[in-house]
């Protein structure tokens, strides 16, 4: 039986100096709709990394809502803490990618070097040790986070290193860093000129000289004196620009939807959630580049009618996040932003705004819920958020990858844009490719390379040689492809035809070391713990989907089992609430297809033939 929530969280006497901290929070942001999130992350900041139960009972009071929705929303987000937590948390980052390259060896490496258990802070109030579903660093892989750095690349004598240097008194200052993870090779560009990635890596990320230098802002500029709203969302429709988060639906046909609906408000959401285990592509535009993003957004508010825009960004994405304040508060400083932007009637304004950890928020409307001040549980739908979104207005919700392709269409025209790609998949795509290849990496490309182009052109080959075995496509919620697929081109339909997807543009590779039952176990374990447990067939159904995968992986499964778990996946992609419960039929399905000797081996001879499994 679960104690009462009164003792799970302690109270904290707190000094006058974080008292005055404190109450300067709660009055900055009382009285303004939606600012719960970023009122508990700073509250949590003062009180030292977590939320006293007696600072929880003064925000209630102070806003007039209930203690208990308060505990809902700090409870559902996984970066806020109802415990006592070190100065330093450490995240070490446990998603596939990760897995297959040692993340639970890194947990034990830790657990010695610190003396302490995961969930556990030591002695000296220091470090506390956690584990995080996804850090979005995959091409540095194995990784952990030190509160704002990230560390990747892991071995025992680097985490000794690491945590010696934080105990010396020397942290990483996170704002001095050129990115979180690793860096563009320009040598490797296919198509001479970088549309998404122009300047990443050579310019001065907060400098908004530099992209002026790139022709930055010229597109808003030609928007706003020789174009209609109309016009803006004709020419991208006839780009062929399909969202780049993952459902790949056409940009201009969404935008075209909201554009001509009367409403006293209108809002752009740039969705920059990226919690899509593999995906760390819009990572790269923020930290490198994010007045092209900022750009974007504006435009993107023109053509629908909008007046306000929010970014939403991962809180694990504190660099990104820094950038993008300083890009929207010198675009407001150079008339990008604000009141009649370059002297036209047109007025917009960008608020930067932070997730707390949940990979549904990824999904539109949950997004929205959590800009809203609520749990992140997704809207069902009909209606659509572009007819009634954020605080019930017309809003458009588009990623980060979308949006920064806008300024380049606008200032070159569609056809420019439809000269790269594919009839079916037109433009330009970033792919990411990380797991056992030698360099894992971004890789900027016209859509239409192979899957075996960008293994060995881009990712330098299998590592160590180890032969390839299987990659599963798009992220964390899509298909695997074995041998046979090699040649597929990577566009929407192509892969779609082959039981894969493009997805965000992820490519996580395997080689004939890994196990499949490991990997999609791990797989499940992920989407059963993200699970918000709004509808019954995602909560439950992941849950029997992970068990199921536990018990053949101990050599307990029984061969029904493998007609179980598609009959299962396939039911909740029919009935659950949001696309993460309709994710599992991709994976489970085709692993199963594909690779079901593997699945045969755990369950009849009761072995795990890669010796990685407990069976």
């Amino acid at each position: 039986m679960r104690r009462p929530a009164v003792f799970l969280n302690p109270t904290k006497d707190l000094s006058p100096q974080e008292t005055a901290r404190l109450r300067q929070v709660i009055d900055t942001y009382a009285g303004k709709k939606g600012t719960l999130l970023p009122l508990l992350t700073e509250a949590q900041a003062v009180c030292g990394n977590w939320l006293p139960a007696n600072v929880l009972a003064e925000i209630a009071d102070a806003l007039d809502v209930h203690l208990s929705y308060l505990y809902g929303i700090a409870t559902f987000y996984t970066m806020f803490s109802l415990q006592p937590r070190g100065r330093f948390i450490i995240r070490v980052c446990a998603s596939p990618a990760c897995h297959i390259l040692g993340a639970e060896n890194l947990i034990q490496v830790l657990e010695e070097v610190l003396g302490v258990r995961e969930g556990e802070t030591t002695p000296d109030g220091l470090f506390t040790l956690e584990r995080s579903s996804c850090l979005g660093v995959c091409e540095v892989a194995p990784a952990m986070q030190i509160n704002q750095v990230v560390f990747g690349h892991l071995s025992r004598e680097k985490i000794e290193k690491v945590i010696a240097d934080y105990r010396a008194g020397s942290p990483v200052d996170f704002r001095t860093l050129p990115g979180s993870g690793g860096r563009v090779r320009k040598d490797l560009d296919v198509h001479r000129k970088a549309v998404l990635l122009q300047g990443v890596g050579e310019v001065d990320p907060e400098s908004i000289d530099d992209y002026l230098k790139l022709g930055g802002y010229e597109a808003l500029r030609k928007v706003l004196t020789s174009m209609a709203p109309e016009d803006v969302v004709e020419e991208v429709k006839e780009s062929g620009l399909r969202g780049r988060g993952g459902a790949g639906f056409p940009t201009g046909l969404k935008w075209s939807f909201t554009l001509p609906i009367k409403a006293p408000e209108k809002y752009v959401i740039c969705n920059a959630d990226e919690g899509e285990p593999g995906t760390f592509k819009d990572r790269y535009i923020m930290e490198g580049n994010p007045h092209r993003l900022v750009e974007g957004v504006i435009i993107a508010g023109y053509a629908i009618g909008a007046n306000k825009g929010f970014i939403y960004v991962r809180g694990e994405y504190y660099l990104s996040m820094y950038r993008l304040q300083k890009a929207v508060e010198q675009a407001r400083e150079r008339g990008f932003l604000g009141q009649r932007i370059l002297g036209s009637d047109f007025s917009f304004d960008i608020e930067i705004r932070a997730g707390a950890g949940a990979y549904v928020c990824g999904e539109e409307t949950a997004l929205i819920e959590s800009i809203e001040g609520l749990r992140g549980n997704p809207r069902v739908k009909p209606p659509f958020p572009g007819v009634k979104g954020l605080w019930e207005n017309p809003t458009v919700v588009n990623n980060v990858e979308t949006l920064a392709n806008v300024p380049a269409i606008l200032r070159n025209g569609a056809a420019w844009y439809r000269s790269f790609g594919t009839e079916d998949s037109p433009g330009v795509k970033l792919y990411q490719i990380c797991g056992h290849v030698n360099e894992p990496q971004i890789v900027e490309a016209p859509l239409g390379l192979t899957l075996r182009e960008l293994i060995e052109g881009y990712g330098g080959g299998m590592r160590d040689g180890i032969p390839f075995k299987m990659c599963q496509t798009g992220g964390a919620s899509f298909g695997f492809f074995t041998a046979e697929h090699l040649d597929t081109v990577m566009d929407y339909a192509s892969m779609q035809q082959k039981g894969g997807a493009l997805g965000s543009g992820t490519m996580l590779v395997m080689n004939e070391q890994t196990c499949v039952v490991d990997v999609v176990r791990n797989i499940m374990h992920f989407f059963q713990h993200e699970s918000c447990g709004f509808c019954t067939p995602c909560r439950r159904g992941t849950r029997v989907l992970y068990d199921t995968l536990t018990r053949i992986a101990t050599g307990e499964g029984r061969e029904g089992d493998l007609d179980l778990m598609i009959d299962l996946a396939r039911t909740m992609s029919a009935t659950a609430n949001c696309a993460l419960a309709m994710s599992p039929i991709f994976f489970v399905k085709t692993s199963i297809e594909r690779l079901r000797e593997e699945y045969l081996a755990h369950i009849v001879d009761k072995t795990c033939p890669l010796g990685v499994c407990p069976a």
